[in-house]
């Protein structure tokens, strides 16, 4: 048993699918250790969706501003020393942040997984793991605190404020489509997006598509409605991560490639239909929409290395522009008929 922690501070920066994962973790242990006064170093960006979680002092680094932004940091930390620092973060990056936070215990990944020399900036390496999932990789962190394993739970703060966008959508049951992962090759087609949205719409759900405000997003979105025969809310730009969440948590289900908005929906309870071709599901799907996953990745990477993704070390990405060409609409409308099909008590463990 290790002594009861005072004070932690976390530090995991982004990216919203990984901050999401790591959410589950740092509430368990908040959850397990209610009087310790636990500090969260994460992105500007991932700071509107959680920057006023309750019991959790959140400090944010805005990495455009390089060595001045970790300056602010190290400024807001000044005179802090903390029990344990979980650095749940292999860039090379936030390990520079690292080095003028004052810890006792400085706890970082198995060696294994340590990517970037971050065994450098560390004095505690958890214990080696054959866990698959990202999501089961951080809660090693908590398992090392001396949390039990449990399923993860989730706990956004939502206003009611945030909620206002529903109001465009009326009463009628909706599927969210959020089409656009970080990068373009790892979108799916418009056009089966297009036909997607047309299987869903007649079933009798009205189709929503969601995404941020660039200019790229507006395009792929404009391109969809465009294949489209029937009729489609555009919400693209227009929510910011609060009314993002909100809209995601009211949907039937939510289809997308690997990107923030799918694991998001995870924290709703909100079965999501994942798309994968370049990264293994296994490792960065929806954790609890694994089974409503439409991947060609096993295939397309047995092709690449010549060998069984079983036998591929842990995070073994392909590499193709035109992957996810190989997702046909079939396989994605016979995840939506699972998916629709199941209880609603059913479709997630979530919360």
């Amino acid at each position: 048993m290790i002594p009861e922690p005072q004070s932690i501070c976390v530090l995991r920066l982004s990216a919203i699918g990984d901050v999401c994962h790591a959410l589950s973790v740092v509430q368990q242990i908040q959850q397990r250790y209610p009087s310790c006064n636990i500090t969260w170093i994460m992105g500007k960006i991932e700071a509107q969706l959680l920057g006023d979680l309750e019991g959790i002092n959140v400090v944010v680094f805005d990495k455009k501003r390089g060595f001045k932004g970790m300056q602010e940091v190290w400024q807001q930390l000044k005179g802090q020393r903390f029990d344990y620092l979980l650095h749940m973060q292999v860039a090379l990056r936030a390990s520079l942040l690292t080095l003028r936070i004052k810890a006792k215990k400085r706890v970082g990944f198995s060696w294994s997984r340590a990517k970037e020399g971050q065994w450098l900036f560390t004095n505690v390496k958890l214990p080696a793991t054959d866990a698959p999932h990202v999501l089961d990789n951080f809660a090693q962190f908590a398992l090392y605190l001396g949390c039990p394993t449990q399923e993860p739970k989730w706990n956004i703060p939502l206003a009611d404020s945030d909620y206002s966008t529903l109001a465009q959508l009326g009463s009628k049951p909706y599927i969210v489509i959020s089409p656009a992962a970080s990068k373009d090759e790892r979108n799916w087609l418009p056009e089966r997006y297009a036909s997607i949205a047309d299987y869903a719409a007649g079933k009798g759900y009205q189709v929503v598509l969601c995404g941020a405000p660039t200019d790229r997003e507006h395009r792929l979105a404009d391109s969809i409605i465009g294949f489209a025969e029937t009729s489609i809310h555009n919400l693209v730009g227009q929510t910011n991560l609060k009314q993002l969440t909100a809209v995601l948590s009211k949907a039937e289900v939510v289809i997308a490639p690997d990107s923030g908005p799918a694991h998001i929906a995870t924290t709703q309870g909100t079965p999501v239909i994942g798309l994968y071709a370049h990264s293994n599901p296994r490792r960065t799907g929806p954790y609890n929409g694994l089974p409503y996953v439409a991947s060609v990745y096993e295939q397309v990477a047995e092709a690449q290395y010549g060998k069984a993704v079983s036998d591929l070390p842990w995070g073994a990405r392909v590499k193709g522009a035109d992957l996810m060409s190989n997702i046909s609409v079939e396989l994605v409308e016979q995840q939506l008929d699972k998916v629709l099909t199941v209880p609603q008590a059913e479709k997630s463990a979530v919360q």
